[in-house]
């Protein structure tokens, strides 16, 4: 791969960030919004999986989420004061970029963003990053207030065992295990089974991906609070604050909704 292209989608302005709302089914309300970055527009790299499976040919993951700290916390500005908002960081970059925190930190004070407005949605797609470096880093995230979210849970390297290390706030389910599990009892148990277990964590489980609303009356049913897709709100570049007040009209709620 050339280096010159990556650069390019590094420079400044290059990355696009859009906002997708995690609704609270309890009072239809949103939870917080998940940033996600988008690349250059009428290019392949403004599609997000073209983009950062690009990044990890390269094997410039931490670049590259260096690059969204700088275009997320610039966009962040503009959403109505104390929102709440995600990051998603590859835990490789965690576990080897020792001066990550340090670009993320500056990058918060620059942008007068409080630490505990983030929640950072660890994702990992390579064989799992582990040792001290990713431990203090957590620990870390956490001393300043930041709450974590391990993403693409039932997917990748999304397993137990980086649920014992990362001992996330949130849990959030992949869109393959939501997708049907109103038609499918395997899927309904396994999300069952991922509800309990996020109680015992102290984690609130997010279904990511709901599109149906048979899938949210399921999600709902099993016990899952906190939800994400394109039922509720698309990803946009526009400030979020409208989308509570859709939420609410859609009348997500049909029963008393049970958070995990």
């Amino acid at each position: 791969m050339k280096r010159p292209r990556l650069e390019s989608l590094l420079s400044p302005g290059a990355l696009r960030t859009f906002f997708q709302p995690v609704v609270e089914l309890a009072g239809a309300r949103v939870h917080y919004v998940e940033a996600l970055t988008r690349g250059p527009e009428n290019t392949s790299f403004e599609r997000a999986d073209v983009l950062f499976d690009y990044a990890r040919l390269c094997r410039s993951e931490a670049l590259v989420d260096r690059a969204c700290v700088a275009a997320v916390c610039a966009a962040a500005r503009r959403l109505p004061a104390r929102t709440h908002f995600g990051l998603n960081v590859h835990a490789s970059t965690l576990a080897s970029d020792p001066d990550f925190l340090a670009h993320l930190s500056d990058n918060l004070l620059l942008r007068d963003i409080e630490p505990e407005r983030l929640v950072v949605e660890i994702v990992e797609h390579a064989p799992r990053f582990s040792g001290p470096l990713l431990a203090e880093a957590l620990d870390s995230l956490r001393r300043i207030g930041v709450r974590l979210a391990l993403d693409d849970v039932g997917s990748g390297e999304s397993n137990y065992r980086m649920m014992l290390e990362v001992q996330p706030d949130y849990l959030k389910l992949d869109r393959v295990i939501v997708q049907g599990c109103d038609a499918d009892d395997r899927r309904a148990a396994v999300i069952e089974s991922l509800v309990l277990l996020g109680r015992r964590f102290g984690a609130r489980v997010v279904a990511e991906g709901v599109e149906t609303a048979p899938e949210l009356l399921a999600i709902e049913r099993l016990g899952v609070g906190l939800v994400q897709g394109y039922l509720l709100g698309v990803a946009a570049p526009l400030d979020p604050a409208p989308l509570a007040e859709a939420v609410a009209a859609k009348g997500v709620t049909r029963s008393s909704a049970n958070p995990s």
